[in-house]
């Protein structure tokens, strides 16, 4: 089942919610101009909304899956084998998007949840508070990193930044956007400026409908501009999210930002990573062993449906770049600011 409800139907700064046995979440695809809340209790409408971008962001596409295992075994009797079925769906969810290693980690949670959980009367019930755990537990991860990147964020501060980083992308109010709503909130004169973020606009579409409906004087500008924003002196400070932070400090991000960290470093300019602890994979040793997404043609060859291109031409579309740690300034997570030389080992997460 699947429904199409009004803004109302979650609260302001929220994009995915738990109502009654039913996942609630933003269509981030219609963003800007239509606020459509979607409303499913069937887990293939969230593996879907995972792989077309309805739900998007590292920690929220975790969150959505946590809920996605939790919504496929919420009404389902005893005699149809919820341990199985919940296994099952933790395998398919985790094929949705190979870049976020939250999606791993969060899944990885609740697979132990289904190992940890002796009887199977309680496995449901068990699986959804673990799901709203992860949920609760971004909120105050998101909280944390505002607070700890007010530092790099001085009154008066021009900010670049590119993609989508708030509430629409996390289960809080955002990673590197929530370093701009703290900063706003505290009476700073901030100024965002938002890649469009080719080639779905993540940048025009949702960073800057976020900044605008918080008053967060807001400039968008064409992904290829940054450069020479940066040259001219225009720039204070960069401050992007990420995908997966490898163990030496390699980030995985939107495409479009290995060039800013490039014209940053070139400029002067702190290029800052801002992530829950969650996004650092201590398995992954480098940014050369991080898988990245090639996504479709069509989002490259076609606007709105307009088909923007000569026939017969071919594509290349990865989804994010991998920024080498040399050129991170430092990775804002809520315990703290770290700073190179990156070493990130398990132990720690």
């Amino acid at each position: 089942m699947i429904r199409h409800l009004d803004e109302s139907a979650l609260n302001s700064r929220q994009s995915i919610g738990w109502f009654d046995g039913y996942v609630r979440y933003l269509d981030q695809r219609i963003l800007p101009h239509e606020i459509t809340v979607i409303e499913t209790d069937e887990w293939q409408n969230i593996y879907d909304a995972i792989k077309t971008l309805a739900v998007r962001g590292a920690p929220l596409i975790g969150i959505s899956a946590a809920y996605g295992v939790a919504v496929a075994v919420h009404a389902l009797p005893l005699d149809r084998n919820i341990r199985k079925v919940a296994i099952e769906v933790i395998d398919s969810l985790a094929q949705a998007r190979p870049t976020a290693v939250n999606l791993t980690w969060a899944l990885n949670k609740m697979r132990l949840v289904v190992d940890n959980t002796t009887k199977d009367d309680q496995l449901c019930s068990a699986l959804l508070e673990e799901a709203v755990a992860i949920h609760d537990d971004d909120i105050l991860r998101c909280e944390s990193i505002a607070a700890e990147g007010q530092t790099v964020v001085p009154d008066g501060s021009n900010i670049l930044t590119v993609c989508n980083t708030g509430f629409l992308a996390t289960g809080g109010i955002g990673t590197a956007a929530s370093i701009f709503y703290r900063a706003f909130d505290l009476g700073k004169k901030i100024h965002v400026y938002a890649c469009e973020t080719r080639p779905l606009l993540q940048g025009a579409r949702l960073t800057v409908w976020e900044m605008s409906r918080a008053n967060i004087p807001v400039t968008l500008m064409v992904d290829s501009a940054a450069a020479g924003l940066a040259r001219d002196g225009n720039i204070d400070v960069c401050i992007i999210g990420a995908d997966r932070v490898a163990a030496n400090g390699d980030v995985a991000n939107k495409i479009g930002s290995y060039q800013l960290a490039l014209a940053c470093k070139a400029n002067d300019v702190p290029f800052y990573v801002a992530a829950p602890w969650s996004t650092i994979d201590t398995d992954c040793p480098d940014g050369d062993h991080i898988p990245i997404e090639e996504r479709a043609a069509e989002e490259v060859t076609k606007i709105d449906k307009n088909t923007i291109h000569p026939d017969e031409i071919s594509v290349y579309n990865p989804a994010f770049d991998r920024v080498p740690a040399n050129l991170v300034s430092g990775i804002i997570t809520e315990k703290g600011i770290h700073t190179p030389p990156y070493k990130f080992i398990r132990e720690s997460k």
